[in-house]
């Protein structure tokens, strides 16, 4: 496959690069701006690919500026998949990740695709917007829509959980504030979405929706207990107000039923597995 990738200086992306190359792919990255229609349309005419793998956003959910969230997410990928339609390539898959946000707070788990979306903050909402106004280019463009949950690895930025609470733990800070310890989460090793979304390349049916998840969450306290034990470093754990978000997911598991009848057998990592190389890179 040659892919196309938006997203490519990014945490998944820049995972997704080394993956498909090692698998014997290429990965042409797009540079240009989401936002700027006219300069999308411009580079992706001159470039040459098979597939397509869309990957930029505003993956934050702490993002300050909550317009942002639509200008990028919904308009940037609106733009995005304009250009497509225009370029003289038709591509054999257009891979789009949403995100397991737009299920927002449901009491039953784990989460299937057929479970009702109801997000409840401005990212999982705009994510949402966008898989909407992507089935609009169903007649033109083959998409399959992911839906990843929560992943992490090395190179993530300390703005998210793990990689602050690996941080903190590599600097043997006498101390970690945190916000909201009550969350449950899956924490996928990114080495395994990496592989779901190139099998999605190839053996994704168009016009379907993936949760890209392994069923197995874990409490922010599971993962300090691993940090613990790994490192021999027992900080204090304290709670700051600031960092409790309004509206938090409190649970996030999801079903991954239908991603591995279609995929197979995904690789295999666990929680410690996946902290060590964290704490190793």
């Amino acid at each position: 496959m040659k892919i196309l990738l938006t997203g490519a200086l990014g945490f998944t992306g820049q995972h997704l690069i080394q993956a498909a190359v090692k698998a014997g792919h290429e990965v042409v990255a797009c540079e240009s701006d989401l936002c700027d229609p006219a300069a999308l349309r411009k580079e992706i005419s001159t470039l040459d690919f098979t597939h397509v793998v869309h990957l930029a956003a505003i993956s934050f959910v702490g993002h300050a500026d909550e317009r942002a969230f639509y200008d990028v997410n919904l308009f940037g990928t609106l733009n995005f998949l304009d250009a497509l339609t225009k370029a003289s390539i038709n591509p054999s898959k257009v891979l789009i990740a949403s995100s397991a946000n737009v299920y927002g707070n449901t009491p039953l788990s784990p989460i299937d695709e057929k479970r009702m979306p109801e997000p409840v903050n401005h990212y999982a909402t705009s994510k949402l917007a966008m898989e909407h106004m992507a089935k609009t280019f169903a007649d033109r463009l083959p998409i399959v829509m992911a839906r990843p949950f929560n992943s992490t690895g090395p190179g993530q930025a300390a703005s998210f959980v793990i990689p602050k609470l690996v941080r903190h733990y590599q600097d043997r800070a006498p101390a970690i504030e945190l916000g909201n310890l009550i969350v449950e989460r899956e924490f996928n090793d990114i080495r395994m979405v990496c592989e779901a979304y190139l099998r999605l390349l190839e053996k994704g049916v168009e016009k379907e929706t993936y949760n890209v998840c392994t069923g197995h969450p874990h409490t922010l306290q599971s993962v300090i207990d691993h940090l613990s034990e790994m490192t021999g470093h027992h900080p204090a754990i304290e709670v700051n107000p600031q960092f409790v978000r309004q509206n938090e997911v409190k649970r996030l598991c999801g079903d991954p039923t239908k991603l591995l009848h279609t995929v197979g057998i995904l690789p295999s990592y666990s929680l410690a597995e996946t902290l060590g190389w964290m704490l190793s890179s």
